[in-house]
């Protein structure tokens, strides 16, 4: 249907960008059973952090290949339904092992999980890392952070610019720590062209929105987009981990975006029952 090309890349602190472990460039067609990207950016020390990102990407993988194969294609429904399961697994097997392992305890990890089946991205949601898309000559932040700075900018107490000094945001949701979650589920038509980024709060606690525009608009290079990126947040200090996954999607499969054609944030539908 459509070609999707990407790279990830991930840097644990203030080091050149270079320093980072990289993943990709990877381009493939897209087939019937689609695709995901996932960032999970793990908390509780580096050992529970480590463990709880790792549980999360087994969980996703798990739900997503082995599940939807068996069923054979996935309709739209049953694709998003498996993205929400999928989280709702790793938090499950993530709360376990934390209760059983000392080790682990209290550890978690934020999810921005993005499907890509027939031309939309579903968005599954736990925390405060985010994804973007740019289309043409804006950006848009497809998610919102469950977090205590989010809920004062929706509030009115604070406002954009000054939720971003907050040094210390609480944020309210993540995998791992409580027996259940709520991911946050939204979904999005995509365009010919189309470039979504996926991030931890590493980079949009540092590098800003116009920044990150800048970043992917100047280059079609899903690489030098990472490299660029993290060496401006790793320039200001790189106080946390940061992993920056970029994907541009391509193809005839996708429509070619006309003029007001602005990204429309849907919610998806909750599950039925």
């Amino acid at each position: 249907m459509a070609d999707l090309g990407g790279v990830a890349l991930t840097s644990d602190g203030p080091a050149p960008a270079t320093s980072g472990a990289s993943v990709g460039p990877v381009r493939f067609v897209l087939g019937a059973k689609g695709a995901v990207l996932l960032v999970a950016d793990g908390m509780g020390g580096r050992a529970g952090g480590s463990r709880a990102s790792e549980l999360a990407v087994s969980a996703v993988r798990s739900v997503m290949s082995n599940g939807e194969r068996d069923r054979g294609d996935p309709t739209a429904k049953a694709f998003a339904g498996s993205l929400r399961s999928a989280l709702e697994d790793a938090n499950r097997e993530i709360h376990e092992e934390a209760e059983r392992d000392l080790r682990f305890r209290g550890m978690g990890t934020t999810a921005t999980l993005a499907g890509i089946l027939e031309g939309v991205v579903y968005l599954a949601q736990v925390g405060d890392s985010r994804a973007y898309l740019v289309r043409g000559d804006s950006l848009v932040r497809l998610t919102k952070d469950q977090s205590l700075a989010q809920d004062m900018i929706d509030s009115g107490v604070l406002s954009e610019d000054e939720a971003a000094s907050v040094s210390n945001n609480m944020i309210l949701q993540a995998l791992g720590p409580t027996p259940s979650v709520r991911p946050e589920m939204t979904y999005h038509e995509l365009r010919r062209g189309d470039v979504l980024l996926l991030c931890s709060d590493g980079l949009s606690h540092v590098v800003r929105d116009d920044e990150i525009f800048a970043a992917i608009s100047e280059s079609t290079d899903c690489l030098a987009v990472c490299d660029r990126l993290i060496g401006l947040a790793n320039d200001r200090g790189g106080p946390d981990n940061v992993t920056v996954l970029v994907a541009r999607v391509e193809g005839d499969g996708l429509g070619r975006a006309d003029t007001g054609d602005t990204v429309t944030r849907r919610v998806y539908p909750e599950r039925e029952g």
